[in-house]
């Protein structure tokens, strides 16, 4: 993956909304615009907001907040309006809400057996989400022009008077070849340009891997929403990991961090495609849940129905279900003790894998773990769920407006699909 793809992925801090301090020496429209970039973050990821929480959520004092919001209102990116009930006598405060229904971005998907694509407005609601079946061995490139017919389909209910601020897409980080090799870091520059030049659009998109900004839109907007330390898990054909440490997601030298799936945990084990043997995959990825289930590792369709059959408690589904969260707590307890995590989220096929075996993950983590490291650490079931990738992917493509509001090059942006070059 191209490091300045991965570059571009917001790094949120402790506190995202919480005003930037001001460099030494920074002009007076310099702070004015981080402020701006502080408020409008603050109602995108935590909703309406009255002008007096904002004044003491972001320290400042009430007459900015009422001229940053003026001027916020004033460009379309928010509204306010009086409270629809008043709590006590006076003046109300105006409440200050994100145009989700104006301002949007496109979040996509390149899963494992199919492509989604969300509309998402300021704000995180989605405004409209759509899918299609990917064919089994198609590359990452074959999803470019299907991907961008799901976009299509989606603009034709765009109000006119609609602002389009951008694009990502999320992308397994472990796909299959034709002839069914696996290959490591999916995403890259190219995807991004290429849905770009499909679309024909200013803004553009671009590329990263699935676990990462599912694990951001977790950190943002899920289970693990102001947590500075946290592993996401995702699994479904391989397993991958999103790392945030101290509010600040991991990528590694060109973003080819986070490949968990390849941790070798068992030298017996089976061979793996990436060319190694008893990697953390061959022993909880779908494929081993469904050779312990005793059905075909292929038959990807079967994982669900054995995961029902376990919670009925089926004995052969509920053994394989058990089996894959012992190993999944050993992989789990390594990466513990190695990251020192506040949260471990799970996410993908293993959000239903741990709800199922919660006690046995557990109880390998306690066996296995440092007391020091494992005494705090939470467990917890990704809140989100297949909807992960879609909202980590619009907060990708949300950073730049977010971080410089009136300066983004975002306003009056023609939708998608609507300009004068764009495909019919």
């Amino acid at each position: 993956m191209a490091t300045p793809v991965r570059s571009g992925l917001p790094r949120p801090g402790r506190n995202p909304a919480f005003p930037v301090p001001a460099s030494p020496g920074a002009s007076q429209e310099e702070i004015r615009r981080q402020n701006l970039g502080a408020l409008l973050r603050h109602v995108h990821v935590h909703g309406p907001t009255s002008r007096a929480e904002l004044t003491s959520r972001l320290g400042l004092n009430r007459s900015t907040i009422g001229a940053l919001a003026a001027d916020l209102a004033a460009t379309g990116l928010v509204t306010e309006e009086v409270p629809t009930t008043a709590r006590r006598a006076g003046r109300p405060s105006l409440v200050v809400s994100p145009r989700s229904d104006r301002v949007y971005a496109h979040g996509l998907s390149i899963e494992a057996d199919r492509l989604r694509a969300a509309r998402i407005g300021l704000g995180g609601r989605i405004l409209d989400l759509r899918e299609v079946a990917r064919p089994c061995g198609a590359s990452t490139l074959d999803a470019v022009g299907p991907l961008a017919d799901l976009v299509r389909d989606m603009e034709r209910s765009v109000a006119a008077d609609a602002v389009f601020v951008g694009g990502a897409v999320a992308v397994a980080d472990t796909t299959r070849d034709r002839d069914g090799r696996i290959r490591i870091g999916g995403a890259d520059q190219t995807l991004g340009t290429a849905l770009g030049a499909e679309l024909a659009v200013g803004p553009g998109f671009v590329a990263a891997d699935m676990a990462d900004i599912a694990g951001l839109a977790e950190h943002v907007r899920g289970v693990a929403a102001g947590v500075d330390d946290l592993i996401y898990l995702h699994g479904d054909v391989g397993v991958s990991a999103g790392i945030i440490i101290g509010g600040r997601l991991v990528v590694g030298h060109r973003g080819h961090s986070g490949k968990v799936g390849h941790m070798v945990v068992n030298r017996d084990g089976l061979p793996c495609g990436c060319g190694s043997r008893g990697c953390w995959e061959t022993e909880i990825g779908e494929a081993a849940l469904l050779r312990h289930a005793g059905r075909d590792p292929e038959d990807r369709g079967a994982v669900a129905e054995i995961l029902r059959a376990a919670a009925d408690a089926e004995p052969t589904a509920r053994a394989a279900v058990q089996r894959v969260a012992d190993w999944l707590g050993f992989g789990v307890a390594n990466l513990v003790n190695v990251v020192n995590p506040d949260t471990v989220v799970f996410g993908g096929y293993l959000r239903e894998v741990y709800a199922a075996g919660t006690e046995t993950v557990r109880r390998r983590l306690d066996e296995m773990a440092l007391p020091a490291s494992r005494e705090h650490v939470r467990l917890r079931a990704a809140a989100l769920g297949r909807d992960a990738p879609l909202i980590g992917a619009a907060e990708l493509a949300f950073d730049k407006l977010l971080a410089d509001p009136l300066n983004a090059g975002v306003a009056g942006q023609p939708v998608t699909g609507q300009t004068d070059d764009a495909p019919a």
